[in-house]
């Protein structure tokens, strides 16, 4: 058989570099060629990645489908692979957002279209290494990796001049954090010898150690989450990256961070974890507080997703450092729901910002009555963003807080307060597109979603709804790797 549990994982790393090598050989001029290539190769890897989930046994709390290469054996480095209930989900969100990103940039991307898809394939790559990766050097490779093509499709495929130094301020930032962290890794694999993650386990570092490692890795974490104060990167990249770029950065990118935390920080440095845990509490319920009451004030269609991004990943911090199985089974949740609102949210800008070439807020008004498709989408996301029942993020906000509010009921009771100002920046938002007049001083000619836009709505919508009425189907593949990570940090 072509496929088997083995080598499910190697295909899925493979696939993107085929696609890229292909691509490579078609002269620039035939676009549509490349594109189908590109999309080809992005979805066989959406339909092989779904083989992980089929395949995964539920009721096992270790890495599954793990693969060993001999790397570079003098030095004790091997490349190592593997998934867990917390790595499937992310890995699926990947695969399944790369083909919906080359979708929504079909008929945008005007000039340099072979190295644009070349550049999405290769971000595939590198964020599938970083969630199947079992070694803490090779994290960091694919980890930092992901930045080149992320600054690439920013840098060169923005929408508005600021474009480079919105590159410019992604990368510093991003880089900075993770310089640290680099040297964390150093410092361990001297004093152990290997940086592989299952050996890590089995060693135990002193409080001081653990303390000085924890914030290196912190530091790096903190800026791809992102917390305030080091959020400033996120908004001025989101307003000015394609809104495809916009769609990954959202999907994606803002849960290595979280992802970050789960795989290495809590099972490796524990009392580390529970040491800092009062800050972090502090810096989460100051960052959903500060980034909902700048959104609302906001003008461009954009920076209020963007900041709305903020505040929703900080409630996940606040669900991760709660160290429950509830609060982090929350957490995730609400990570892939995020994935999920948040990406829609940004392609929904991105279809009339395709037609008028304008984000600013003021401009439209009343298009309920000439695009009462887009708004009815534009709705449904609406009220996902808010956390109404019904829709993932409010499963994953209500275990956030049941699971926050057993290890501190004060931040909790400031992190519900996301919810009213979500209700705040979110219905205004829509109330100012969706009602009033129409402003036809600005645009005269209005065109609804087209059959290719509501194709790349369909996932979204699923996978919202799905996830809030059938939570389970997503919470049982997680539930025994929460509880063998909640084992780890405690005994």
């Amino acid at each position: 058989m072509f496929l088997n549990t083995q080598n499910i994982i190697i295909y899925l790393l493979i696939l993107p570099i085929i696609g890229i090598l292909s691509l490579s050989m078609i002269p620039s001029w035939n676009k549509l060629l490349l594109k189908q290539i590109a999309l080809f190769f992005s979805c066989l890897t959406f339909i092989i990645s779904l083989f992980l989930w089929v395949w995964f046994n539920k009721s096992l709390g270790q890495f599954q489908f793990s693969y060993k290469l001999f790397w570079i054996p003098n030095l004790n480095l091997n490349f190592t692979i593997g998934i867990d209930g917390i790595s499937l989900f992310f890995i699926l969100l990947t695969t399944l957002l790369i083909p919906l990103c080359l979708l929504v940039s079909w008929n945008s991307i005007k000039y340099n279209l072979k190295e644009y898809l070349i550049a999405f394939l290769l971000l595939e790559f590198f964020l599938i290494g970083v969630f199947c990766v079992l070694d803490l050097l090779l994290f960091y490779i694919f980890f930092e990796s992901v930045l080149i093509p992320m600054y690439l499709i920013i840098g060169f495929w923005g929408s508005r001049e600021r474009k480079i130094r919105a590159a410019y301020i992604f990368f510093i930032y991003t880089l900075l954090g993770s310089v640290l962290m680099l040297l964390a890794v150093l410092y361990i694999y001297y004093q152990i010898g290997t940086t592989d993650f299952e050996t890590l386990l089995t060693v135990s570092l002193t409080l001081k150690e653990q303390k000085i490692l924890w914030l290196a890795f912190f530091a790096s974490f903190a800026v791809k989450v992102p917390m305030v104060p080091v959020h400033i990167w996120l908004p001025e990249a989101h307003v000015e990256a394609p809104t495809s770029g916009s769609v990954i950065l959202a999907g994606i990118l803002l849960k290595l961070g979280t992802y970050g935390f789960v795989r290495f920080l809590f099972p490796v440095f524990p009392e580390a974890c529970f040491y800092f845990s009062p800050l972090v509490y502090a810096i989460a319920a100051v960052g959903i507080v500060y980034t909902s009451f700048t959104a609302i004030r906001q003008t461009d269609f954009k920076r209020i997703i963007a900041y709305t991004s903020v505040a929703h990943m900080n409630l996940v911090i606040l669900g991760l450092f709660s160290f429950n199985n509830i609060g982090l089974e929350g957490a995730i949740l609400q990570s892939l729901s995020h994935g999920f609102v948040a990406s829609a949210l940004f392609v929904i800008i991105g279809v009339v910002y395709d037609r008028y070439h304008t984000r600013t807020v003021k401009y439209y008004g009343g298009l309920v009555h000439v695009m009462p498709i887009y708004i009815f989408i534009f709705l449904i996301f609406t009220m996902a963003n808010i956390g109404l029942p019904g829709t993932g993020s409010f499963v994953g906000e209500f275990l956030i807080l049941t699971g926050s509010y057993q290890t501190n009921t004060i931040i909790t009771f400031i992190g519900a307060t996301s919810m009213i100002l979500g209700g705040c920046y979110s219905l205004w938002l829509f109330n100012r597109i969706a009602y009033g007049n129409l402003k036809t001083q600005y645009i005269s000619v209005f065109i609804d979603i087209n059959k290719r836009e509501f194709y790349i709505f369909l996932p979204f919508i699923i996978g919202t709804l799905f996830m809030g009425l059938y939570p389970e189907i997503f919470l049982d593949p997680i539930h025994m790797s929460v509880n063998t990570l909640i084992e780890q940090m405690y005994f």
